[in-house]
Formats: structure tokens, sequence, C-alpha cells
């Protein structure tokens, strides 16, 4: 969904404050918290909107093992990777989440005995990215002398290292910015030629359109936990944790909740909606503004859902009969005493509230940020569609408020041994998830370069932070 970077060097004086500490950390427990080293990296740690509650795929998961743990956490952040290893090396945490390796050395720690690598919490391939004008790179040879930038300690020198190209490319390392702002510099041609990762890749070419993978480099990267092998009780623990969110499907979830949109949007999709944010935003921002303190919704997110239905065009109408910048049936503008759903002001406004109503109608168990989803789809299908689908999830052995799970069931909406058992009837079910998943591409991008929005007198609504999704995985 994914990306602002957090603040991310501001806790560096908390990391040099550990390093320089001689004792080593107790163990956790009721007096010590899991410390957790996290590296400066915005794919996975992340700001997003307060009315979903997400700060990353790495908090989320290390969050949910302190809870297994029965313990508190806390977290260091590093400026790179090989710090990051030292900390863990050293002590001065207690492990370190999402760290790239390898995927072949995940058994042998990367041969280095003093640390210890979880199972791979996600796998991706190592890529040179360059500005999609650029002449295609058929081979490693033709990466002979030539510049690549990439962050500090990236392994992709490793592996270039290894394919012995004469003269062999000239690495750059770049500390002062994070890896999504780097791959930006190749659209804006400071650099040639970046290595990364294709995760990085999908990610930033959301933001950027102008990128395109040059070369594929052999082998894969895993991202992994990485503990001192001093630490065999919570090794173990981490061990049985990390197995028991494979096998109950918590892992995947998670990985669908930050990475299951982002490669929805191709690149002329990205070009079209960067320049009506451009051209068109700017002639509404108020509006959504005013939106969400009614609603209390990011206005991003109204504004990205906007963009799904009209292209921000308030005279848009559709064959079925939807109207304006929010597309609404004409029951739902009269239900919301809309007068003119041509109208921006009003039809924006209306839109806002109808979501806001949608995720207030929607069962408790249902958390955020699925909740959100959930809401969105009931936008596109009607909440009696939604709740039709939700009913016959368990019978096809899907979780009816697990948005991953109903990911799949709501495309069989449109088959009619699934749609002739409901009261409601017939239902694109996959427009509904293209449409949450677009909706979340949107606003992703809309996080990235649009502020938040503070409103102008603590007496109006603001969004209001929501309780953090809770993975299933069990007590280890």
């Amino acid at each position: 969904m994914y990306l602002l970077p957090r603040p991310l060097f501001g806790p560096i004086l908390l990391l040099l404050a550990l390093l320089a500490g001689c004792a080593r950390l107790d163990a956790p427990g009721p007096e010590q918290p899991l410390v957790v080293g996290l590296s400066a990296d915005p794919v996975f740690q992340q700001t997003t909107a307060p009315s979903e509650g997400m700060d990353g795929f790495s908090r989320d998961l290390t969050e949910a093992f302190a809870e297994a743990l029965g313990v508190k956490v806390r977290y260091v952040v590093a400026p790179d990777y090989p710090a990051l290893m030292e900390m863990v090396r050293k002590q001065k945490v207690h492990m370190a989440a999402a760290v790239p390796i390898p995927a072949a050395a995940v058994s042998a720690a990367g041969g280095d005995p003093r640390l210890i690598f979880s199972a791979p919490l996600l796998e991706t391939r190592q890529v040179i990215v360059q500005h999609a004008s650029a002449l295609p790179v058929d081979s490693a040879a033709r990466l002979a002398g030539r510049e690549i930038a990439m962050p500090v300690g990236a392994l992709q020198a490793r592996t270039l290292r290894a394919l012995d190209i004469a003269p062999p490319p000239v690495i750059i390392e770049r500390g002062d910015i994070n890896e999504l702002e780097l791959l930006g510099s190749v659209a804006q041609r400071h650099h040639e030629l970046v290595a990364s990762t294709e995760l990085h890749f999908a990610v930033a070419s959301n933001y950027y359109p102008d990128l395109a993978i040059a070369f594929e480099l052999p082998g894969k990267l895993a991202y992994v936990w990485a503990l001192s092998a001093d630490s065999p009780t919570l090794i173990e623990r981490a061990t049985r944790f990390i197995e028991s969110a494979r096998q109950d499907g918590a892992l995947r979830r998670l990985n669908d909740r930050y990475f299951g949109h982002i490669r929805r949007m191709d690149a002329q999709d990205s070009t079209v909606f960067l320049e009506h944010v451009q051209s068109r935003l700017p002639n509404f921002r108020q509006e959504f503004h005013a939106a969400q303190e009614i609603s209390g919704i990011d206005w991003r997110l109204l504004a990205a859902l906007a963009y799904q239905e009209s292209k921000w065009d308030p005279l848009a109408t559709s064959p079925t009969g939807v109207r304006g910048m929010m597309m609404l049936t004409e029951d739902t503008a009269d239900r919301l005493k809309v007068a003119n759903r041509l109208d921006a002001r009003q039809s924006i406004r209306a839109g806002a509230k109808y979501l806001a109503l949608l995720m207030d109608d929607l069962p408790e168990g249902i958390e955020h940020p699925d909740r959100l989803w959930f809401a969105l789809a009931a936008y596109n299908l009607g909440q009696g569609h939604l709740n039709g689908a939700r009913a016959f999830a368990p019978g096809l052995k899907r979780d009816p408020d697990d948005w991953f799970d109903m990911k799949q069931v709501l495309p069989l909406m449109a088959r009619p041994e699934y749609y002739t058992r409901l009261k409601s009837g017939r239902a694109r079910g996959g427009e509904a998830v293209i449409l949450v998943e677009n909706v979340r591409n949107y606003y992703d991008v809309l996080s990235r370069f649009e502020p938040a929005h503070t409103p102008p007198s603590l007496g109006e609504k603001t969004p209001s932070p929501q309780k953090k999704p809770k993975l299933s995985a069990q007590r280890s």
C-alpha cells in the first residue's frame, strides 16, 4: 500500500548510544523489551494515514512476535545494512528485521558464525535499473566500466564482482538518500544505472514511471530476520513463530497487505496519473480537505478513490447511470441529500460520508486496514453484494473478515454456481478487487507527493488512529 519515508535518520543518535555501551542486552522479558534493529528502508518501514494505523511490513511482523513473547518492543533504526548487522553481532539489539541476504545463503548465515538467519520472509530478484529511454543492456558485458549507484553495503556489489566483468563496473555507494530516492535519481537522470531489487523497482516505478529494468543479476535476495548465535532461546522462539506465521497464512497476508497491489499500474497508468496530479488535483484539493474534516478519512485516500471513479472529472457519467466526481448512484445521492451529482463539492463530500458509513456498517471483527479495503469494495459493489460474498466465504474455507481471503471470493460472484445462491444476485466482484488495489496504488503515490491535511481548528473532526491489525501467528 504502500509509502512516505518515516524520519528514519532521527534515531541515529540512539543507535550511536547503543553501540557505545559496553553491556549486552538482557534477554527479552518483563523488564526488558524486545529490541529490534530496522534499516532506513522506506519499503519496509513506512508512514501512512492515521486512519489505517500501519507502520510497515517489518514493524507489523516484529510487533506480532513481541506479542507472542509477551513482551514490549523497542526499535532502533540503522542508517544502512552494514551498521544494522554490526548491531546484531555486538548484541546491541536482539534481532534485525528484513535483512537482505543471498537466498542461497539462508541456511549458512552468509558464512558468519556469529549470526543466525531465519527462514525467508520474502524473496526478490536483483536488478540493474535505468531510464526507460536508455538502450537495453542485453548482457553483463554491457556493464563494463560503467558507474552503478547503490545503497551502502548493497549485496549487488558482491554479485557484480562475481560476474568478473572487465573492466569492472564502478560502484558508487550512496548513504545520503534512501533506495527509493536513489531510484528516483535515475528518472531525474542524476544516475545512469542503479542496482536495486525487483521489489524496490515495483514500488518506485509507481512514483517514477520513466524507470525500466536494464539487466537482471543472477541469484535472488531473501529478506530474513538476523539474530545473534549466542541467543539460542530467542532463535528457537523466532523459528517457531515464523513457521507458525507461514503455516497459518499470516506471513502471506502481511506480504499482500503491503506489496500485493504494487504491480497493478503500468508505466502509462502512472504517467497519466502523475500528470493529472499536476493539472487536475489542485482544482479540488480544498474540497478533499473539507471532506476529510467531515468524514475523518485521509483526504488523499478520498482523492485516490475519486481518481479511480472519474479521473477527477466532475462531469463524468457512466453507462450504468452513476455520475459525478465520486460516481454516485441516484439512490445514494438521494440518501445523502445531494441536489446535483455533477457539482464537485457536493459529490466529494457525499462520497466521503458514504465511505465512512460503509466502514461503520462493517462488523467489528474486520480490523484496519482491511476495514478500509472492505468499505471500498462495498462502495463499488454495494453493501448487499459484499455481505452476500462474505456469507458464502466460510463454505469455501475463506475468512469473511480478511481482505486477503475475500480477494479470492469476490470474483466468484460473476459465476452462476455462486451468484444464484445470493439474494443480491450477480455482481462483478473482480472489478471491486481491481478498484481496491488501484485506489491503494493511487493513495501510495499521493501519500508520497502530497502532504497530510491538518484541520484548521481542534473543533473539526480529524482522522483518529485505529488499532493495528493483528497477525494470527500463535503464541510461541
